[in-house]
């Protein structure tokens, strides 16, 4: 539900603060007082594009924000949470253009694009008349109002399942047939890059040490003799450190002073540890060579380990991990011929039984069609359109390609004198003429109805007398359950409304301004008597207004 709308240089408004509340809202004013500004404004947060010449003179730029409760809007709320947009019951929407011509939105304080706004509004608001948001132009929309309004879950479900299956078998037959790519190319590729790869790879393990190996063997003669330089220096040569600790340490043993036991025990200690690393040093010598010929060998085999690395993208200890996909997708291939027959049989069988499920479904809209032409027919009639035809067709394409909708072409057409064609809705029918479709469809499904705020400008256009009281009694009937704003000019409409904003244009410093403002009871009287009264607003004007008041309240 819209609940607040803050509008600040917009046009010919300085500044305006609108609360909303449910029910049933009149927008009334004087011709050429703007009242369709406030659903321009409002527009603009939903994601219409910009024109020129919104931002006044003096004005450096324009912002509008407004605030929704989708608290009671389950399909908004979805939409938030998958955008991770959602903070908690509250939808906040903010505009603001430039004069330099930049726009910028945001979304609960986030900026996002006019893309974005535009498909949330559609959840909040649906606009009925002459406006780029009017929903009921879409042929999913009303695709999405006949499966409401005829309530066939089951049958939908069972075409969506249907469907599911379907697809599930033709990705898997695209899979196994390389994804359009001809398949003995593809397996004769596989095969080769399979052969290619056991060639070589073994395991991550072995390449880490194949890597270590070629490091050792090619500073093996720096090893050798730093090795045998360090043993010499330690342990081998007549002057060694070895000796020389040795030396040390029998003296101070022969010295057999009780102060000098701590150091003699560390020394010996050390001459210890000296003997085991030398031994260490040895170890390790013996299984040093020079080996030239395996040195070349392991260079080779690491450089053919990198190119095929890089020919397959991947890291060179990735490649026997790419090797063992490859192996996978190679017996898929080569059991494909197999399980391609049986998907061939799977897939007809699928086929038939998703055709079947949209066959019945086909049924179901028919018949609900004929049922919701039939209540829309009735009311268009009651608001003033009694030459005028609505007919929902169900177009069904038995050879078209499966969808999770079923194969119907839903269209709404219209035509508004018997002797005219059925056209769609936006060519044949008028502004006004629309809007009024628009308020039939919705007291029509109002039971279904999945969006909880709905606009309609001047849906009372060309209409006057009880026709006129006809259009507001159907308009507060909906916003018994839904909140619905309506631009009127007719006191009939207006005096139906559970609540009343006037739009007034003044001259303030040589300057046009418009003002919008809630109505109190008594302000509300007068403004009715002003729609009903002309220039000189009497007393018996008074008293009809409270009179139409009075009467739609009981």
């Amino acid at each position: 539900m819209l609940r607040h709308i803050h509008i600040r240089n917009f046009t010919i408004v300085d500044r305006a603060d609108i609360e909303l509340d449910g029910g049933m809202t009149a927008l009334t004013g004087e011709t050429g007082a703007g009242k369709s500004i406030l659903l321009d404004a409002l527009g603009l947060c939903l994601g219409d594009r910009a024109g020129s010449g919104l931002i006044p003179e003096g004005a450096d730029r324009t912002e509008i924000n407004v605030q929704f409760d989708v608290a009671d809007n389950p399909a908004a709320r979805a939409w938030l949470d998958e955008q991770d947009m959602a903070e908690d019951d509250e939808c906040m929407l903010r505009r603001v253009l430039h004069r330099s011509g930049r726009s910028q939105a945001w979304l609960n304080g986030r900026p996002v694009p006019l893309q974005q706004l535009e498909r949330l509004g559609r959840h909040l608001v649906d606009i009925h008349g002459q406006h780029a948001h009017q929903s009921l132009m879409r042929r999913e929309v009303q695709r999405q109002i006949l499966d409401d309004f005829g309530g066939y879950t089951e049958a939908l479900e069972a075409v969506r399942e249907a469907h599911r299956h379907w697809r599930a078998l033709r990705d898997e037959k695209r899979r196994l047939e390389g994804g359009g790519e001809d398949y003995g190319d593809r397996l004769e590729l596989l095969r080769f890059q399979v052969e290619e790869l056991e060639a070589v790879v073994t395991t991550a393990e072995d390449i880490t040490a194949l890597d270590a190996e070629q490091r050792r063997l090619a500073s093996a003669g720096t090893l050798i003799e730093t090795c045998q330089s360090a043993l010499a220096a330690l342990y081998d040569d007549d002057n060694a450190i070895q000796g020389q600790l040795g030396g040390v340490t029998r003296e101070l043993a022969s010295l057999n002073d009780p102060g000098l036991e701590g150091a003699h025990e560390l020394l010996a200690n050390a001459q210890v540890q000296l003997e085991e690393g030398c031994q260490e040093l040895r170890h390790f010598l013996d299984g040093l060579e020079v080996d030239p010929e395996r040195l070349e060998w392991v260079e080779q085999r690491l450089s053919t380990l990198t190119d095929l690395a890089r020919k397959h993208r991947v890291r060179t200890e990735e490649l026997p991990e790419r090797l063992e996909a490859l192996r996978e997708e190679l017996t898929g291939l080569e059991n494909a011929e197999t399980r391609l027959a049986e998907l061939d049989r799977e897939l007809a069988e699928a086929d038939a039984a998703y055709r079947d499920a949209a066959t019945t479904l086909s049924g179901h809209r028919r018949d609900a069609a004929e049922t919701l032409a039939g209540r829309i027919n009735d009311l268009i009639g009651e608001l003033g359109m009694a030459a005028a035809e609505m007919v929902v067709d169900v177009n069904h394409e038995a050879d078209a390609t499966p969808s999770p909708h079923g194969l119907d072409e839903i269209a709404f057409t219209v035509r508004t004198n018997p002797d005219q064609p059925f056209g769609p809705l936006q060519r044949v029918a008028s502004g006004g003429e629309l809007s009024r479709i628009g308020l039939a469809l919705a007291v029509a499904t109002a039971d279904v109805s999945r969006i909880p705020t709905m606009v309609f400008d001047e849906a009372d256009t060309g209409l006057g007398g009880a026709v006129a009281e006809v259009v507001g009694r159907k308009l507060r009937e909906l916003g018994t359950g839904a909140q619905v704003l309506c631009i009127t000019h007719l006191p009939q409409v207006a005096a139906q409304a559970h609540h009343q904003l006037q739009v007034q244009k003044d001259m303030d410093d040589g300057r046009t301004r418009t003002h919008i403002a809630v109505l109190e009871p008594e302000e509300r009287t007068r403004e009715i008597a002003r729609m009903l009264g002309g220039v000189e607003i009497t007393e018996n004007t008074l008293n009809h207004a409270r009179e139409m008041l009075q009467r739609a309240s009981a």
